[in-house]
């Protein structure tokens, strides 16, 4: 295993999933986190509401936070708006506690589509709940989980922009909230045309959240997202 390379704590979401003919409840991670954690130099780690946020930070070295249903808006003082839906009150309050440790810790942290959103409220900030509404255009393109559907600017000397070697990338779009005002420490490194925030970063470098899903894209775009994982090793 590569110099700095450790365990990486993925954050999973609940299925139903049928067996023996019955649909039973399951923690589910998409197989691609496994293989970007384990080609950056790293072990993946699954974990769902029922483990200790605490004790897990101890026994990790990085985490991510997945994807998955929105966020409840309680959760940074708003309403719920009509088109808030999937909201799993046990799985917010875990990931809440997991990144607010690791960031007591210091450990990198990694946020992807709902993650983002979850990082962000974690540290203090809110969310957008439904974006077509607020810039008139969906951004929830199931119809092309897969590829490319859209640029973002990378912001100069960003991180992001930094790790990708660029100014401008090709991500998919599977979400309809998104990062509204960024909590105190984050800021905003990537946007999509019509403003929607696509990536935040903390300013301590420990912190990095994409809008966008780098493990459902198809084979060979998926690659040119192992930037993110090599980063998350590297700090680890």
């Amino acid at each position: 295993m590569p110099a700095g390379a450790g365990f990486v704590v993925i954050t999973s979401l609940t299925r139903e999933v049928r067996t023996i003919g019955v649909d039973m409840p399951n923690a589910t991670v998409h197989d691609r986190f496994g293989q970007l954690v384990e080609e950056a130099g790293g072990v993946p780690v699954y974990a769902d509401h029922h483990a200790d946020p605490s004790a897990l930070v101890e026994r990790v070295d990085a985490v991510v936070i997945n994807g998955g249903g929105d966020v409840a808006p309680e959760r940074y003082g708003a309403a719920r708006h009509d088109s808030t839906h999937g909201v799993e009150e046990h799985r917010d309050e875990f990931e809440i506690a997991l990144v607010r440790a690791a960031a007591a810790r210091g450990m990198p942290v990694l946020g992807v589509c709902r993650g983002i959103q979850l990082v962000n409220v974690a540290l203090g900030g809110t969310l957008v709940q439904h974006v077509p509404e607020a810039v008139g255009r969906d951004h929830m393109r199931i119809d092309a989980w897969d590829r490319y559907v859209h640029d973002v600017e990378l912001a100069p000397e960003s991180r992001i922009a930094a790790l990708y070697g660029r100014d401008r990338l090709g991500v998919n779009s599977l979400h309809h909230q998104a990062v509204d005002r960024p909590a105190p420490g984050l800021r905003v490194s990537a946007r999509a045309p019509d403003g929607t925030a696509e990536a935040v970063e903390s300013d301590d470098g420990r912190v990095l959240g994409v809008q966008w899903h780098p493990e459902l894209l198809a084979e060979p775009a998926v690659h040119e997202h192992a930037p993110l994982f090599r980063w998350l090793l590297g700090r680890a």
